[in-house]
This record gives C-alpha cells, sequence and structure tokens, in this order.
C-alpha cells in the first residue's frame, strides 16, 4: 500500500489522492442492487490524461486493479470496486474542449455532464440526443462505459451512434486514438464502437469526439390512456407499423402512474392501466399528434389528450423522468431491469412481467421505452426482509428469462457489470464468450481494468 501511494503522487497533483478509508468507502459502488463491492485502496481524481496515464503505468508495474468510474449512476455495478484497487474518478476531467457548429461536432472530457453538453451545444443551434434519465447527473464518459441510451432513442438512436472517435489511455498506459471527426470514415477495424458499451474493461476514455445535429424543432408531446399494457402496446406497434417517427414514445404502468402522483402530486390519471406519451419536434408535430392519436383510440385509448404547447409537454416528459424516482420511494430498496424485446413483443413482455409479480407477491411497476421495445421492471422490496430479498432476486432472474424467451437482450442500455455476468453468458453463447474473452485479454492482458465486471 505505500509503495502504490508513493509511486502515485510522483505523477499527480496533491489534491488527487483519496486516501481517507471513510471517504473511498463512499466511492465503492454505483446505484445497483445486489451487487457486491469491494474496498478501494485509493481513489484517484486526475484532471489530465498525462495523470491517467501515470495512473495506468504504476497499475501495471505493480499488478494493481484499476476501476474507472463516473458520476456512479449506473444500474448495473459496472463502476463498483474490487479489494485493494484504485478507483479512477474521471469526474474532474470535465471540459468542453471544442464545439464545431461546420463539422458538427463536439470533443468533449469523460467527466462532462450530458445535460451541460446538452445546453451548451443548443447555444450553436445543435443537439446531442442521447438523454439518459440521469442526463442532469450523469457524465459523458459512463454513457459511453455502457452504451447508454434515453427517452429519445426511438428517433435519434442511442449512445453507440454518436460516438466518432475516442482517445483511450491503455491498461500499460500507452495512449490510443480511434475512429475520426470526419463525417465518413472506414479505415480499419472499428475499435471505437468496440470501446463504447465496454464498462472501462478495454481502456480508459479520456477524450471523445461526438457527432452533433441540428435543433429539431419544439417538440408536442401526446398522453393517451388505456384500460391495459396490452392495449398500449397494440398502439404502439400501429403507429410504428404506419411509418411515424416519434421523438419520443414511452409507457407507464398503473403502478408507476400512481408512485409518481405520490411523489410529486402530478394529478397524472390513476384510473389507467397504461399511459403511453407520444412526442414529434417535426415542423407540423400537432398533425402528427392528431394522426397517432387515432391510432391510439383505434387500438382502444380511452382518452387522448395532446399538448397545446411547450409547457404542457415538459410536464409530462417530467412526470416520465421522475418514474425511477418515484418507484424507490415504494419500498425500501429496488432492483430495475433493462429487457429489450422485438416492439412485436412488447405486450408479451409486460403481461409476463405482471404475471412474475404476482407470482412472488411483489410490487413491480414496469417503465418503457416503448418505441425502442426496452422496458425497465422496476421491482420493489424491503432489503431487511431477506424473504423479501430472495424473491425480489428470483423475479430478476426470471424477468430476464422471459426476455430472452421473447427474442429479446438483458440489457438495453443499463450494461452488465456485476449483475447480469451469468446472463451475458446465456445470451452470447460458448462461442461469444470465448471470443469476447480474446479481445478483452488483446487489450488487458494483465486483467487489470474493471476486473470482475461482463465476464
Amino acid at each position: 500500500m505505500d509503495d502504490l501511494l508513493e509511486q502515485l503522487r510522483t505523477g499527480l497533483s496533491a489534491d488527487a489522492l483519496i486516501t481517507d478509508p471513510d471517504v473511498t468507502a463512499t466511492y465503492a459502488h454505483d446505484m445497483a442492487s445486489f451487487c457486491e463491492a469491494g474496498a478501494p485502496a485509493v481513489v484517484v481524481l486526475p484532471r489530465t490524461v498525462e495523470e491517467v496515464q501515470h495512473v495506468m503505468r504504476t497499475a501495471t508495474a505493480l499488478r494493481v486493479p484499476v476501476v474507472p468510474q463516473g458520476a456512479r449512476t449506473g444500474l448495473s455495478g459496472a463502476a463498483n470496486a474490487s479489494d485493494g484497487c484504485i478507483v479512477l474518478s474521471l469526474v474532474r476531467m470535465n471540459r468542453i474542449l471544442e464545439i464545431s457548429p461546420v463539422d458538427r461536432v463536439a470533443v468533449v472530457e469523460p467527466g462532462v455532464i450530458n445535460a451541460v453538453l446538452s445546453r451548451a451545444v443548443n447555444e450553436h443551434g445543435l443537439y446531442y440526443p442521447p438523454d439518459p434519465s440521469s442526463w442532469e447527473t450523469c457524465t459523458i464518459g459512463g454513457n459511453i462505459g455502457t452504451a447508454s441510451g434515453g427517452l429519445c432513442c426511438v428517433k435519434y438512436g442511442v449512445t453507440a451512434e454518436y460516438v466518432l472517435g475516442l482517445e483511450v489511455v491503455l491498461a500499460d498506459g500507452r495512449l490510443l486514438n480511434t475512429g475520426r471527426r470526419t463525417a465518413k470514415g472506414v479505415a480499419g477495424y472499428d475499435l471505437t464502437r468496440l470501446f463504447v458499451g465496454s464498462e472501462g474493461s478495454l481502456g480508459i476514455v479520456v477524450k471523445a469526439v461526438l457527432a452533433l445535429r441540428p435543433q429539431p424543432p419544439q417538440q408536442l408531446v401526446l398522453a393517451a390512456e388505456f384500460p391495459s399494457a396490452a392495449a398500449a402496446c397494440d398502439a404502439v406497434c400501429r403507429i410504428m407499423e404506419r411509418g411515424h417517427t416519434p421523438s419520443l414514445l414511452e409507457l407507464m404502468d398503473r403502478t408507476t402512474v400512481r408512485a409518481v402522483n405520490a411523489m410529486s402530486s402530478m394529478g397524472l390519471p390513476e384510473s389507467t392501466e397504461a399511459l403511453l406519451l407520444c412526442a414529434f419536434d417535426t415542423p407540423d408535430p400537432a398533425a402528427d399528434l392528431t394522426a397517432v392519436g387515432e391510432l391510439c383510440t383505434g387500438a382502444g385509448a380511452t382518452e387522448v389528450v395532446p399538448a397545446e404547447d411547450a409547457a404542457e409537454s415538459e410536464l409530462l416528459l417530467q412526470a416520465r423522468r421522475l418514474s425511477l424516482p418515484a418507484m424507490e420511494t415504494v419500498k425500501s430498496a429496488t432492483m430495475i431491469d433493462d429487457v429489450c424485446v422485438p416492439r412485436s413483443r412488447l405486450g408479451a413482455m409486460i403481461e409476463g412481467t405482471a404475471a412474475i409479480a404476482d407470482k412472488f407477491g411483489l410490487t413491480i411497476g414496469v417503465v418503457a421505452h416503448a418505441g425502442d421495445g426496452n422496458t425497465h421492471p422496476v421491482v420493489c422490496f424491503d432489503h431487511t426482509d431477506a424473504d423479501e430479498s430472495r424473491r425480489a432476486r428470483e423475479s430478476f432472474d426470471e424477468i430476464m428469462a422471459l426476455g430472452l424467451e421473447l427474442g429479446g437482450t438483458i440489457t438495453g442500455e443499463h450494461g452488465v457489470g456485476v449483475l447480469k455476468k451469468e446472463w451475458l453468458a446465456r445470451e452470447l453463447g460458448e462461442v461469444g464468450v470465448e471470443l469476447q474473452r480474446g479481445i478483452k485479454a488483446a487489450f488487458d492482458p494483465l486483467g487489470l481494468l474493471n476486473p470482475g465486471k461482463l465476464f
């Protein structure tokens, strides 16, 4: 330990090291339940690429594992510390280095907050679409590490589609540049895409070139109430089948709606079994909402209410963003699943989740990026009740099994981390796991980067 600290200090500023165990313990884990976390030996908060390189060279020389972290808003344990590791927190590397309206790119450090970047590019008439629910606190580096999504993915896609190039510090301290800042480029293997979603297991992202879009018109939102989740999912299928391209298509079940009302007094309709939110940012969003409203009515909606202006739209979106925080108030703990299925199987996924909730005697609310088929079943339980905690974990596993059975994936945007390691192997198969472990070994032969995650 003394040797580690002595060598780290030679290349770091005085305030970059945290050794107080009471403080380092606060960096031990992210927001996931049921994920083991160890005690870090030290927390390092670098400000420069050179400091990150120094940390990795020291770690390699002394064979000390390194766990990279952002804001720790993740939900899979991907940022959890291991015993005796160096926690490498990148939150102080938070500069927006460039915004280019001509090239339509932003160059940023990993600690930049998603919402800060979004507002900065808006000032240039530009738009950075990926917007996780935690966008006010999560970092771009964390978004890249977990390949995060957000509310607008149905039209604009996920983080991976906006990462053009990266600067990465490898396990041995070498600096690797991947990708490009041009609109097109196909030189060599796509290493950039390989790092996106790798959860810090292949290298430390220290700079990113991100694609931007022109800022779209202000979106308008429609809210539709349904007598069943199946009817709401039928409406989703009709909307997509008719070729509509909403900027947002979100679903909240009855449990979620009631939790949001209880926490915020939003006044959402508690009589509904499912609330569907649909938005358009087209030149004439009102016309698009009218067309979608008719499809919702045809699918059995009992009430269809289009927002009249941006303020009403924002209120509805705020209700959706409060879904997960509201569900956290139902019981003392939650497990937030992240199963994505084909849109055509969305109804079966939600109905199957309700049956699992009944089977285990638990409250499980579902909020979904319905346009993507990406569901977030939220299992609520009392963490002090051993039997209820067991049932919560078992229900979580059954939900993932259901997703795979329906042709889906165990994670659409939250990543694998510690929580879903066993399930990743089931989804990839023996050959897939073997090849992915080979990739890991090529980049990190000593296994120092974020050990125990993914595989």
